[in-house]
Parts: C-alpha cells; sequence; structure tokens
C-alpha cells in the first residue's frame, strides 16, 4: 500500500482488476479490464453500435410500431438501466445495509432473555450461533455472485445483525457495559480515520497488496474454522478469545479490518471513475458492511481484554 509504487504504476491504464473475490465476480469488473486476447479495453470499445447486428433491427418477427424515423421497439424490451454507479448510490446502498445489521442487532439484544446468575439462555445462543451461520453462508454467496443481489446482501445484513446482537449482549454482561459502546465508536472512527487517510495521503492499492489482505483474510477464516472444530472435542487453544494469545489474533484481525476498508474505497473510487452499473453499489456496501464488522468484532475482544484485566 503505497502512494506510487511499480505495483501502481498504470492504475488508470489497467482500472478494475482485482484479487478480491468480492469484485472479481463482478461481470463489469472483467468488463473494464482486458478481452479475450488479453488487449486493454475501454469504455465501448468492441461493443455493438445500435441498429448493427442486434436483436429488434434485423429481426422482422422483433419490430415494433413506433415513431418515423425510429428504430421500433418491442412490447417486451428491457427496462432502461438506472444509470452508473455514484458516490450518492454507494452511500444509499451502505447505509442500508448497516441500517439493516444495527436494527437486527437492537431487536436480538432486547426481544432474547436476560442473562441471570451467569446463566446464559438457549435463545441467546441459538440467536448468535444461527445468526453466524446464516452470515457466514450468506457472505460466501455474495462474495463469488457475478451479478449482485441486493435482497441477498440485506439478508446477509440482518443475519449478521442477530449474531452481532446476541454477542454484543453477551460481551456486556461478562465484561461491562462500556465494551460494547467502546466498540460501536471505535468502529466509526476507524472508518471515518481510515477514509480520511486514504484522501488525504492519496493511497493508492497495488496487486501485491490485494493478494496480501486477501490471503490474510481467508488464512483468518480458516483459523476461526479449525478453531471452531476444535472446540466441538473440548480442544480449542483460544485463539479467538478473550486471552493473550486472542489478542493477538484480535489485533492482526483490526489491521487487517483497516486495510479491507482500503480496498473497498479504491473499488469506490475506481467503479465511479470507470462508471460501472448503479447495482455495483451494493457490491461496495456489502464489502463496507463485512469490513466494518469485521472491525468492530476485534475492537470487542480488544476492549474486553482490557477489561477483563
Amino acid at each position: 500500500m503505497t502512494r506510487q509504487s511499480d505495483d501502481t504504476h498504470g492504475l488508470e491504464e489497467r482500472p478494475m482488476q482485482s484479487n478480491n473475490p468480492v469484485f472479481r465476480r463482478s461481470e463489469e469488473f472483467h468488463a473494464s479490464g482486458s478481452n479475450a486476447y488479453g488487449n486493454q479495453t475501454y469504455a465501448g470499445n468492441g461493443s455493438a453500435y445500435q441498429g448493427y447486428g442486434q436483436t429488434g433491427y434485423t429481426d422482422p418477427a422483433t419490430w415494433g410500431t413506433g415513431t418515423p424515423g425510429q428504430p421500433g421497439t418491442t412490447p417486451t424490451s428491457p427496462a432502461v438501466s438506472s444509470g452508473p454507479m455514484t458516490i450518492d448510490s454507494v452511500v444509499q446502498k451502505t447505509a442500508i445495509s448497516l441500517g439493516l445489521v444495527i436494527v437486527a442487532a437492537l431487536a436480538t439484544w432486547v426481544m432474547t432473555p436476560d442473562i441471570e446468575n451467569g446463566e446464559v439462555g438457549s435463545g441467546l445462543i441459538a440467536a448468535v450461533t444461527l445468526g453466524s451461520l446464516a452470515a457466514f453462508a450468506l457472505s460466501m454467496v455474495n462474495s463469488f455472485k457475478r451479478v449482485i443481489s441486493p435482497a441477498l446482501v440485506m439478508a446477509f445484513a440482518v443475519a449478521e445483525g442477530i449474531a452481532l446482537g446476541g454477542l454484543s449482549k453477551l460481551f456486556d454482561v461478562q465484561f461491562g457495559q462500556g465494551v460494547v459502546s467502546g466498540a460501536v465508536i471505535g468502529t466509526f472512527a476507524a472508518f471515518a480515520g481510515t477514509l480520511a487517510a486514504y484522501k488525504v495521503f492519496d493511497i493508492k492499492v497495488g496487486n501485491k497488496f490485494r493478494m496480501f489482505v486477501m490471503a490474510a483474510v481467508f488464512g483468518m477464516i480458516g483459523l476461526s474454522l479449525m478453531e471452531l472444530v476444535l472446540s466441538m472435542f473440548n480442544a480449542d487453544i483460544g485463539l479467538f478469545g478473550v486471552s493473550g494469545l486472542g489478542m493477538l489474533t484480535a489485533v492482526a484481525g483490526l489491521v487487517l479490518g483497516v486495510f479491507m476498508l482500503v480496498m473497498d474505497f479504491d473499488f469506490v473510487e475506481q467503479g465511479i471513475a470507470n462508471r460501472l452499473p448503479e447495482r455495483e453499489s451494493w457490491r461496495a456496501a456489502f464489502a463496507m458492511t463485512v469490513s466494518l464488522v469485521w472491525i468492530y468484532t476485534n475492537l470487542l475482544r480488544i476492549l474486553a481484554f482490557f477489561s477483563d484485566n
């Protein structure tokens, strides 16, 4: 992650190539890079011109009535595109996604039974477990889905909110009220600070940085799955607990979450510059929601560690 390097040289010439599976699944991501022969393509390059070799102009069966001098249209013609992705559309979709996370988290907190005498109710455990599993499954689907689905992004946000609501309630009872509020404030502070640094220092995202971040993300996911399997046999080693070893993974996860935000900002900036379709705003919203949740959960563990000591 540097201002100018060999990895970032010619970013404008190769604007939309990434190793991030969230962004690589976008059809427009590939379309803005290179064609099947490896040659660089640009907006509009290689696309058919209207009226030449397209259905509706050469097939009489698809002709329709229209104003003289204008090409015929069919009654079932596809809907007109809503336009390119803009900063406003990204902000709106991200606000919807984060809003669903917050609402679902608050609803889970209120609706699950209170923890009395240190006894955690089955409803709270079910909310955390089922919410986490559903959020993980939906995150994989959204990450590798070529055409982003707004419904699936919102479903992910709800599932993630349910899991976070239950988890936050557990941390609140065990480590004190300031842990949850501190993690919430810290998460938004991290977002604002990362965005400010990205703009002020004009950070450029190179391919090596992308590869490093994604390798680290999948490595962290792999460790968490290993810890989950070990916990089933009462053999977990505390990688993601509130302990000394857990503290190391929490700090590493926090830094990784910030790096993920940098990649998100780069996607938004390049997507707007390359006039990706407006629906890609949902992909950006999904990615930033994942990054912010990642930062929040690691901040929660870090604050709980210091509160416990």
